[in-house]
């Protein structure tokens, strides 16, 4: 049976790459803000990308962290990628200022301390023993990033990355998964994480 997934639309991510990549590996995708529809799908795809107050300001706009917490009561399982990722933790800070998150992950999300941002680019992941996403790849696939900030500290099965420190590359905990990187632009690779994840649906 084909899975049937929802790539939210709260008007910040990149939809279509994220509908085509899943397309690709056999989701049957619809982009939508309908927050029923993004209830009721085997899988939603909250993307996000620049900031995270702007992120968050979408999905309150659509009633977004309402269908978020149903679905999860529900037992359905989501995916957040980059900015979507970030606004699943407690808050996130930005210049200074704190916007609270969907609190579906603990955790903050602060600014990455490195000699050169945004993070930008290919970086290899150490995934940890027992991760559903990562099973079978190889030590030195690559993942393509684009961020200034990042979770240094959460609870669940954690994917680290380096660039000037340590951050949180990838969460799975319970129903929720979770890429700071973007596998709709990650390749074979990134191909490879979205078909694990779609048979977990």
């Amino acid at each position: 049976m084909t899975p049937k997934v929802v790539v939210l639309d709260s008007g910040s991510g990149n939809l279509r790459s994220a509908q085509r990549a899943l397309e690709r590996v056999g989701a049957d995708v619809t982009v939508t803000a309908d927050t029923t529809a993004a209830v009721e799908a085997d899988g939603l795809v909250v993307p996000g990308v620049g900031a995270f107050a702007a992120c968050m300001a979408g999905l309150d706009g659509i009633g977004a962290r309402e269908a978020i917490a149903e679905r999860l009561a529900a037992q359905r399982p989501l995916l957040g990628i980059c900015v979507g990722m970030q606004v699943l933790f407690d808050a996130g800070v930005e210049h200074g200022v704190e916007t609270k998150g969907l609190g579906v992950l603990p955790g903050r999300v602060e600014p990455l301390h490195a000699p050169v941002l945004p993070h930008m680019g290919w970086n290899t992941v150490t995934p940890p023993e027992g991760s559903t996403l990562f099973a079978g790849m190889d030590a030195d696939t690559r993942f393509y990033f684009v961020h200034s900030y990042a979770v240094h500290d959460t609870d669940g099965l954690v994917t680290w990355a380096e660039h000037g420190e340590r951050f949180v590359a990838a969460v799975e905990r319970g129903l929720v998964s979770a890429t700071q990187f973007h596998p709709e632009k990650s390749g074979d690779a990134g191909a490879t994480l979205l078909e694990h994840w779609l048979r977990t649906l």
